[in-house]
């Protein structure tokens, strides 16, 4: 897929991490990744940037640019500076976030992000500036310091944050915790390690 989007001609490849939401739920279900699997495709995607002529995006999962950062991922083929133009590049979720997105409906409906689809108005009745600016589901998604469970005690709170809408569609609570993140009992484990006086690996 990387390869067909190089010899097409795009600028880079967007590879989504299956957010069991929309018609997902009902007909996807089976090919949602484990953490386990989610973890082995972030990394693997990780080294192929390094050689890959273009950026590849992974909507869904804003654990991937941290593996790029704690990997120290260096492309050979752009500067590295290049990456911090994708929207969740250490920013986390850009659900609805400044310098990340909306989603707009063909019924005019307004969502924070397709994979969280919270209704925040609708095109036909206001401005798209005006539900930018005065949303309240929009105002509440930007404080990082009111997610909740692991996503909200996690270091990279700000800089990851979770998928919102992953962890909408599993709780019904925007905020909640993403139970799709496999970084948790890593850093626990990093954290251990560190307060046994032990070398962190």
């Amino acid at each position: 897929m990387l390869r067909l989007a190089v010899d097409s001609g795009a600028n880079a490849a967007e590879v989504f991490d299956l957010v069991a939401a929309g018609r997902a739920k009902q007909e996807c279900q089976a090919q949602v990744l484990s953490n386990d699997e989610r973890k082995q495709a972030m990394e693997w995607l990780a080294r192929a940037q390094e050689y890959c002529p273009i950026i590849i995006r992974v909507p869904g999962c804003p654990m991937y640019p941290l593996t790029l950062q704690r990997k120290q991922i260096r492309p050979k083929h752009f500067p590295a500076e290049m990456m911090r133009r994708i929207p969740y590049y250490e920013r986390g979720c850009a659900a609805g976030m400044p310098m990340g997105y909306v989603m707009i409906q063909c019924n005019g409906e307004v969502n924070p992000c397709m994979l969280l689809q919270v209704e925040l108005g609708n095109i036909r009745e206001q401005s798209i500036i005006s539900i930018w600016h005065n949303s309240p589901i929009l105002a509440r998604l930007r404080q990082r310091d009111l997610l909740k469970g692991e996503c909200g005690d996690c270091t990279y709170k700000a800089t990851c944050s979770g998928c919102r809408g992953r962890a909408y569609e599993e709780t019904g609570d925007m905020m909640a915790a993403d139970s799709g993140c496999w970084l948790v009992p890593e850093l626990a484990n990093e954290k251990k390690v560190i307060q046994q006086g032990g070398v962190n690996p």
